[in-house]
């Protein structure tokens, strides 16, 4: 993994973006906007879940007391999401939000503009900057041929230096496509060309399965360059999901050691025992857990824990008999129908 790219840091309520600072799961409300209780509940919900930033759509002023109700009962941050209304950012940053996500160039004359960057100002609230392939305006479109990675680029940076003209300087910046390619290439690209904090994700990136998928290879491509300071898994699902998805992405690539990492072979014709339900309930009794412990659950007992020597701790099972190591040494053989139990005892004692 490439040293973390150097960039500016922003303040959302406690939470730190960029400058070094650890990298942040986010999600987004999708309960109707004027369901104040709804929202609550799963705003709390995800905070449980791991969520570190909450985002949340005000469409209209009717809306508005929502953020003021979220700031009442969560502790993460919460983000406004506005488009195209300056008045509905300056009301959410009265009601005390804790960022903006707006696009300066679509809120009308740079009076407007400087309205919202120095109300920002004086209450120290940052504002994302976000970008995606349907917001490139038809000027940048016809000068690239359509909205490719340099049109995205462009016109985010047209949209920073509307507040940079405001001597505003706590942006964040977020260049999304559904298409990866262009996602990775527009995020290398901007990370050349500015030092402020960038939001990563694929967006639109399709339901549960293909979200993941879709979001892990855009999202991993350029966190191991070290690019990116906060990340939202875009699904067309239960924002809980979203939530779980980037964390596990970010243990996945050991930037979050906050829990067990499961490693389990693939099974193949030497198997004598059901490792997929084997490894399922490994990671469902793992669930709670806190240790940044690697654990190997293998389906051979002759190979399983060679291939698995630098696993923290693991089991191996076939013909009835389960092997129980740690770091490949075998400590204890017990029966088969307990060795989900042997292995969390071990666990519990490390």
């Amino acid at each position: 993994m490439q040293n973390k790219r150097a960039s500016r840091q922003v303040r959302a309520g406690k939470v730190l973006i960029g400058g070094g600072a650890p990298i942040t799961v986010q999600s987004m409300l999708n309960k109707p906007a004027h369901d104040t209780r709804a929202n609550v509940l799963q705003a709390q919900a995800l905070e449980q879940a791991g969520c570190e930033i909450i985002r949340v759509a005000v469409p209209d002023a009717a809306s508005v007391p929502l953020v003021a109700a979220l700031k009442e009962a969560v502790k993460i941050p919460v983000v406004a999401d506005i488009h195209f209304d300056y008045k509905l950012a300056l009301e959410s940053i009265a009601a005390g939000v804790d960022k903006i996500r707006l696009n300066p160039g679509n809120i009308g004359d740079k009076s407007r503009v400087k309205a919202v960057a120095n109300a920002c100002a004086a209450k120290n609230i940052p504002i994302r900057i976000g970008v995606n392939s349907g917001s490139v305006n038809a000027e940048q479109l016809s000068k690239f041929g359509g909205p490719t990675p340099a049109a995205m680029v462009e016109s985010a940076l047209e949209h920073v230096r509307l507040l940079e003209e405001n001597d505003f300087g706590d942006i964040v910046v977020s260049i999304k496509s559904s298409n990866v390619a262009d996602m990775v290439s527009s995020y290398e690209i901007i990370a050349e060309k500015c030092d402020y904090p960038l939001h990563l994700g694929v967006t639109e990136a399709g339901t549960a399965r293909t979200g993941l998928i879709k979001s892990s290879a855009g999202l991993g491509a350029l966190l191991l360059k070290g690019i990116g300071d906060t990340v939202r898994v875009s699904m067309t699902e239960d924002p809980m999901e979203e939530v779980r998805a980037g964390l596990d992405i970010l243990r996945a690539l050991g930037l979050r050691k906050d829990s067990p990492m499961i490693i389990s072979c693939p099974t193949c014709g030497r198997t004598q025992v059901d490792l997929i339900e084997l490894a399922k309930q490994v990671e469902a009794r793992l669930a709670g857990c806190k240790k940044p412990i690697t654990v190997a659950v293998m389906g051979c007992i002759v190979n399983g824990p060679g291939e698995a020597r630098e696993a923290d701790i693991g089991i191996a099972a076939g013909s009835g008999k389960a092997a129980v190591f740690k770091k490949g040494v075998h400590i204890r053989t017990v029966d088969e129908s307990v060795v989900v139990d042997a292995l969390m005892e071990e666990i519990e004692q490390m």
